[in-house]
């Protein structure tokens, strides 16, 4: 679904200029440096970052992580970028752009974990190449993630959740911590605003972890 165009959407962009990437392609195989943090340091990307609920209590909660999130809509992004900002952090970035431009916003083997959350289902068969789950999008992922790096996925769609769970594994992931229902098996679990919504109205949350082979 398409937002309504927030007001005074650029001079809220502006006002947040610093916690965005202009030129991603210059930072890919640099994002740890530009954080300032050791090369070792966790390094999590979150596709479709919507509001930012998500994306802002994860980089809270672990700040020896550093965190880029990714949102084309911008009335979505400009709520994320406002609500990093009145957290003051500073181990999360935002890029405005499309998941599949990732490849020149990240270098091979650079991201340890990506978080794909509640994206568009696009439930018509003739659409299923623009889910991110989709085996196109899963060979740019396949790409920027680490030897064992992970994808953690979560969707209220049943549909989208067996669609995910046979393209993960016939692409060559292997799947652990599957759930068709996330509020019932586990309590460990930050919500995005659609989750909350939805959740609330019945609607039981699937996730998975995929994680990349070590060794193809």
């Amino acid at each position: 679904m398409r937002m309504r165009k927030k007001k005074n959407l650029i001079p809220r962009l502006e006002k947040c200029a610093a916690l965005m990437i202009e030129d991603p392609s210059l930072l890919s195989g640099k994002w740890r440096e530009h954080f300032g943090a050791p090369a070792n340091a966790a390094f999590y990307v979150e596709f479709g970052c919507g509001k930012g609920q998500f994306i802002t209590q994860m980089a809270k909660n672990h700040p020896d992580a550093v965190f880029v999130a990714v949102e084309k809509e911008k009335g979505a992004l400009v709520m994320a970028l406002e609500k990093a900002m009145e957290m003051g952090l500073s181990n999360l970035l935002f890029i405005s752009g499309d998941v599949s431009c990732a490849e020149s916003f990240f270098r091979p083997d650079e991201v340890d974990r990506i978080y794909i959350n509640f994206c568009d289902p696009w439930p018509p068969k003739r659409s299923a190449k623009r889910r991110l789950t989709h085996r196109n999008f899963l060979s740019i992922y396949d790409k920027i993630l680490k030897p064992g790096g992970e994808i953690f996925f979560k969707t209220d769609n049943q549909n989208l959740f067996s669609f995910s769970l046979l393209e993960m594994q016939e692409f060559g992931f292997s799947l652990r911590m599957i759930t068709f229902d996330l509020h019932r098996d586990s309590t460990h679990n930050i919500m995005t605003e659609y989750e909350e919504k939805f959740s609330s109205q019945g609607f039981r949350i699937c996730r998975l972890e995929a994680i990349k082979p070590v060794t193809k």
